[in-house]
């Protein structure tokens, strides 16, 4: 077994264990491609067994912090097995599930999200890289399904010195599904949609909405960043009179008014934009239009801590721009999906634009990813998404 040595004082992190072991830290030793490490303080003190992965900066993630593991197929079959099964436990209302979740379910770098019959993968990392055959078997074995379809096409896997890959890796099958969730339909394709083909992160916020909906009872809503209208079907479930949804993806829109008609809503009772989300909400301020709710829910606009001064700019003038078009009493539901912002910092971002705004509100509630996306005590960066519902003053 091959071994990594640390440097003095760098074995901290995985002694509270952390799963990341940066370049930075690493004294001596190396490995091909994937393969599992034995992983020692300056001292010799076993801390984890970890897979290598020479081109990136996270050079190794933790397998294991049990020195008598032994990281083989078996370790896999009996990981996805129980990933699995703890999602049982959360009572999700949907067939679309996520199964695996990286770093937080002990399989640094693999997502996989079950949509009815069908399993779909990401393999970013190189330690599941070289082990995703045996995965893909655990996976089918875990589940009882036959059809994993895999969407290794993330930009991340070029940090890890490894090419795109998508394409059946298990089964075969039709590649447009149909999301059963809550109270509503949500069609989509796991070849070409975003991640694995949905955004399952927001399922919970998406029902909160739709129980805003009903109660305030809004007239007009602006879904921000809508993608194929997961939202704009929420709020029309909820009962508002006419959604306007944004996007700057022509396809996407398409696929968002048809999921408004495959939930039987008037088409007059949407409206589709194909604009750019910040010019949109300075045209609306312009025009003195108002909304009884907004949705801003934008791509990841900090990766690292490194970009999240810009971030913080980018976040705040389209909060700024969105306090502006509530009327009073008017409910926004603003996320951020970028790692390098916390939830601290988004909550002070959003403060900061009601400031530049000049108005005031209440926050309701703080929304992160559904259940099934855990972030667990020693992996906090798996707080990836945080939200905040704030009704204006």
């Amino acid at each position: 077994m091959k071994v990594l040595r640390l440097k003095p004082a760098k074995e901290r992190s995985l002694l509270r264990r952390h799963p990341w072991l940066f370049e930075s830290a690493i004294g001596r030793g190396g490995a091909d491609v994937g393969e599992t490490v034995r992983v020692e303080s300056a001292e010799g003190q076993f801390l984890a067994w970890a897979a290598f992965s020479p081109s990136s900066k996270i050079r190794a993630r933790v397998w294991s912090f049990d020195e008598f593991q032994r990281i083989d197929a078996s370790f896999f079959i009996a990981t996805c097995a129980y990933s699995v099964r703890a999602r049982a436990r959360f009572n999700i209302k949907s067939n679309g599930v996520r199964l695996v979740h990286g770093e937080s379910d002990g399989l640094p770098g693999l997502v996989v999200d079950r949509y009815g019959d069908t399993l779909v993968a990401q393999f970013t990392s190189a330690g599941v890289e070289r082990w995703k055959e045996t995965i893909a078997d655990a996976l089918l074995e875990a589940t009882g399904l036959s059809k994993l379809y895999e969407r290794s096409d993330a930009s991340s896997r070029a940090l890890e010195g490894l090419p795109e890959c998508s394409g059946w890796l298990r089964g075969r099958g039709p590649v447009d599904l149909l999301l059963q969730e809550h109270d509503w339909q949500l069609a989509l394709n796991i070849a070409d949609g975003h991640k694995t083909g949905f955004y399952l992160d927001q399922r919970d916020s998406r029902r909160r909405f739709a129980d805003y909906a009903r109660r305030l009872k809004f007239e007009r809503v602006l879904n921000c960043y809508c993608y194929t209208g997961g939202f704009t079907v929420a709020a029309l479930t909820g009962g508002a009179a006419h959604v306007t949804s944004i996007d700057s993806s022509g396809p996407a829109l398409e696929k968002a008014a048809a999921n408004v008609a495959l939930n039987g809503f008037a088409p007059s009772r949407a409206r589709f934009m194909d604009a750019d989300v910040n010019a949109s909400l300075r045209q609306f301020v312009e025009q003195g239009d108002t909304f009884d709710a907004i949705v801003l829910d934008p791509p990841k606009f900090a990766p690292t801590v490194a970009h999240a001064d810009r971030a913080a700019r980018a976040y705040k003038d389209i909060n700024r721009l969105a306090f502006k078009l509530l009327v009073p009493g008017g409910v926004l539901f603003t996320y951020s999906c970028s790692g390098g912002i916390s939830a601290d910092l988004f909550h002070k971002i959003v403060a900061s634009a009601g400031c530049d705004a000049g108005v005031d509100g209440y926050i309701h509630e703080r929304m992160g990813g559904a259940p099934d996306h855990p972030m667990t005590i020693n992996f906090p960066e798996g707080e990836y998404l945080k939200g905040l519902v704030v009704m204006r003053k």
